[in-house]
């Protein structure tokens, strides 16, 4: 696997971890509430969750 790959991994998992370290309850009441969402509007998080990233990367691509 290509080291840049990884490292993104790695990073990914680290902000993953920040809210349920830092407020777990928090996290805890996001979640429930995700469950909750009909597919079509988990989807549309996912798409703006992507479509976020891509545009951070474009912006700050070296």
């Amino acid at each position: 696997m290509n080291s840049t790959l990884l490292t993104a991994l790695g990073l990914m998992l680290v902000l993953e971890g920040v809210l349920p370290l830092l407020a777990p309850q928090a996290w805890r009441d996001t979640f429930k509430r995700m469950v909750e969402l009909k597919d079509g509007q988990l989807r549309f998080v996912g798409l703006v969750s992507m479509s976020v990233g891509l545009l951070l990367l474009l912006f700050f691509k070296n």
